[in-house]
């Protein structure tokens, strides 16, 4: 039987991931403050709770504000991923993009926003780091953060995965550690990086 389009979405996202997703504090601490319980709550879609729902969209603020309150950061959705999956695979936006393509010729504030933008990624997986996340964590397809960091040839958030020991030598279902996406990436200062982290 069918489910009417507004029935479909209050079974499906929840409103506390749906505000947690769309940056919206006051309404994530509303809901927090009127049920505690609901901190970790999954939405019936993706099994999201909201703090994976914060990290896909890098909101770093909704994060701190969850963790302080106790969310479990080791919690995975229907994908197996964690929190710390979604903020390592976070990619600038196409807005991110357009911004930056319009604004790099007025004094460099493109460039700027661009580096910004990395820094509070950077930010975001150390939170979530310092809160005891899993590192090592494998998702559906047996990948950890550091598979998605070296297929991104994210050089910032390599090193800090490895401080945490991330191995560099797990591999997914396909057969491949981070070091042989390095290697067949042909990111040699990364394949460096981890060859000395193993």
């Amino acid at each position: 039987h069918f489910l009417s389009s507004s029935t479909w979405r209050r079974h499906t996202a929840t409103p506390i991931c749906q505000a947690a997703y769309q940056n919206d504090l006051g309404q994530v601490w509303r809901w927090v403050r009127e049920d505690s319980a609901c901190i970790n709550v999954r939405d019936g879609f993706n099994g999201d709770t909201p703090l994976i729902c914060a990290c896909r969209r890098g909101h770093l603020r909704i994060v701190s504000f969850l963790l302080k309150r106790n969310a479990d950061v080791n919690l995975k959705n229907r994908k197996e991923r964690n929190c710390l999956h979604y903020a390592v695979k976070k990619k600038f936006t196409f807005f991110d993009y357009l911004l930056i393509i319009l604004l790099m010729p007025v004094l460099l504030i493109g460039y700027f926003l661009m580096v910004s933008k990395t820094k509070q990624n950077e930010a975001l997986v150390r939170t979530l780091l310092n809160a005891g996340v899993d590192v090592n964590a494998t998702d559906c397809d047996g990948c950890t953060a550091l598979h998605y960091a070296c297929q991104m040839k994210n050089q910032t958030l390599i090193p800090l995965l490895l401080e945490a020991r991330a191995d560099p030598m797990i591999k997914n279902k396909r057969g491949e550690s981070p070091l042989d996406i390095a290697r067949r990436l042909k990111f040699s200062q990364i394949e460096l990086m981890l060859r000395k982290a193993s």
